[in-house]
């Protein structure tokens, strides 16, 4: 099956249970390539999933985009106090909704693909039934809990939006079944086309929410927005409906306690996940809530504070993002090489993973890192990058850690350690809110207390990191050469020097010095003999042309 991750309402991806991050299944290798000539069953079925793979991977990139060119946009419709409110609101509730979208794509596209012939639609109706109700009580719970939620983030001011975007969560519990049969009846044009609709239409009606609402009512862009975003969602659940029909009345599927005894792992991994993705916001947000009511500044003074910390967070989750597409390539073979048992290829998967995703890490959280300030003045208002550019020094080399983190924990799935991959998720909870606690404790409101929750994140999330990367050790038997994790350190400290010294030299040319920068990386691995020629062929290898294809 291919399953489309769950992109979060701030903009950012996170792992489905599908992709083996935390508690899952890991996913199956794709299918192998037919014969020249090949026709039939086979040869249909792989030209389906061959132009599955690529539609879903369309929508995977146009949603993070849109999401990303959200997030650039908001401050500048509704300012950074505005947008801090807003990242309030959508922080809290991607939490539930991500669970929600996860499970549900997981366990309806399960359900519609392993049902019995003439027996899908029938199953389908039972999940989407089961889902139906499931999100009606998760949905109400959350807008009555509104002023609770509100209140333990330091931002009571919010509750209303909250209560608004409630809707949201039932409207997603209905949504992600509906995209879970079209993926389970292998209809992947079709889902990436929700997708891609749903994308596009959410960025363009929050924005123009949030700009008719802060013109319209005082105070009212973070209301406009979360009314912009439950019409997105409503527009797109009907569009879905017609696609996918709501199946038929019948026999077949599973019993209700058999598919919520399936579907609770999947939660307790995602919940895991969730939190872990947005604990040091919450923190932070409790923080700054808490210090703006001492010091009279008022709610705006929070607001803001929280808007330059997600200015920072949108970039430092880059090397997250990006290093989704090693897990997604790489460790269904590592699945596949432990199930047969072949300890050989197993190590090899592990080493070649990990050391590609060092190397990637390297490069953009290096990159990021090298050139905080400029990077952020490059895509937001002065104060974000005034106020952010030290945090996001520490934040994207941390979010660099968490991404090996997430590559360690994908690995430890596929190799049937379920359990220790969520032990180590929930660890992570832990300590990165103690550690974001004791670093921002008795911080006056302002630069310093977004500094020290980016310092105390990436404390956390490096440490972490050696935590996976040694049960990963433990379990494959094998791991990245102590050499390649000291090059890419060297590469990224004389890259990060560069960056220091590098001039402004105007927001267009923001690119081109971050260009040289990531070269003066790639230099320096090179000059240690990290990168070199067996690389280079293992390149043109994968993305090169065939020797059978020059010559026609």
């Amino acid at each position: 099956m291919l399953l489309r991750s769950p992109t979060c309402d701030d903009g950012r991806v996170t792992k489905s249970a599908h992709d083996g991050d935390g508690p899952a299944l890991p996913a199956p290798p794709a299918a192998a390539a037919p014969p020249p000539g090949a026709a039939g069953p086979k040869a249909d079925a792989t030209r389906t999933a061959g132009r599955g793979g690529l539609a879903i991977a369309v929508a995977k990139v146009t949603f993070l985009l849109t999401g990303f060119v959200q997030q650039l946009l908001l401050p500048k419709v509704l300012g950074v106090d505005g947008f801090g409110a807003v990242s309030r609101v959508l922080a809290l509730v991607s939490i539930v909704n991500n669970v929600i979208v996860a499970t549900s794509l997981q366990g309806v596209s399960r359900t519609v693909s392993s049902a019995k012939p003439g027996e899908a639609d029938a199953a389908f109706r039972k999940v989407l039934g089961l889902h139906t109700l499931l999100a009606v009580g998760v949905s109400t719970t959350f807008a009555l809990c509104a002023g609770i939620l509100a209140d333990a983030v330091g931002a009571s001011h919010v509750a209303t939006p909250l209560r608004i975007v409630g809707a949201i969560v039932l409207l997603y519990g209905v949504y992600a079944p509906l995209v879970g049969a079209l993926n389970g009846r292998h209809k992947f044009v079709d889902q990436a086309g929700l997708d891609i609709f749903y994308g596009l239409s959410r960025m363009v009606l929050l924005l123009a929410g949030a700009y008719l609402g802060s013109r319209l009512l005082p105070g009212g862009g973070v209301i406009g927005a979360s009314l912009g975003f439950v019409t997105a969602a409503l527009l797109i659940v009907p569009i879905a409906m017609w696609r996918t029909g709501l199946g038929a009345p019948g026999p077949g599927g599973p019993t209700s306690g058999t598919y919520f005894a399936f579907l609770l792992p999947l939660m307790f991994g995602q919940i895991s996940l969730n939190l872990l993705l947005q604990t040091d916001f919450m923190i932070l947000s409790r923080a700054a809530g808490l210090a703006a009511e001492s010091s009279g500044s008022g709610p705006s003074a929070g607001d803001q504070l929280m808007g330059v910390y997600r200015g920072v967070q949108l970039f430092a989750f880059l090397p997250y993002q990006l290093l989704m597409a090693v897990q997604f390539v790489l460790f269904p073979m590592l699945a596949r090489a432990h199930a047969d048992a072949d300890t050989d290829a197993v190590k090899r998967y592990v080493r070649t993973g990990v050391r590609l995703g060092l190397l990637l890490v390297g490069l953009v959280a290096g990159t990021i890192g090298a050139l905080a300030p400029q990077v952020l003045r490059f895509a937001f208002p002065e104060l974000i990058a005034r106020d952010g550019g030290d945090a996001l020094r520490w934040l994207a080399p941390g979010m660099g850690a968490f991404a090996i983190l997430g590559i360690c924990s994908a690995a430890l799935t596929s190799l049937g350690r379920e359990r220790v991959s969520a032990a180590i998720t929930l660890l992570t909870v832990g300590v990165v809110a103690g550690s974001v606690s004791l670093s921002i404790a008795d911080v006056p409101l302002g630069k310093a207390m977004v500094d020290g929750a980016a310092r105390g994140t990436a404390l956390a999330m490096g440490g972490c990191a050696l935590v996976a990367a040694v049960a990963l050790h433990r379990t494959a038997g094998a791991f990245v050469n102590p050499a390649t994790f000291g090059r890419v350190v060297l590469a990224m400290a004389v890259a990060g020097a560069a960056g220091r010294f590098a001039p402004w030299l105007g927001k267009l040319m923001v690119p081109v010095v971050a260009a040289g920068v990531g070269a003066v990386y790639l230099v320096v691995l090179v000059a240690t003999g990290e990168l070199g020629r067996a690389d280079l062929a293992t390149f043109k290898a994968a993305f090169g042309r065939s020797k059978a294809r020059q010559k026609a």
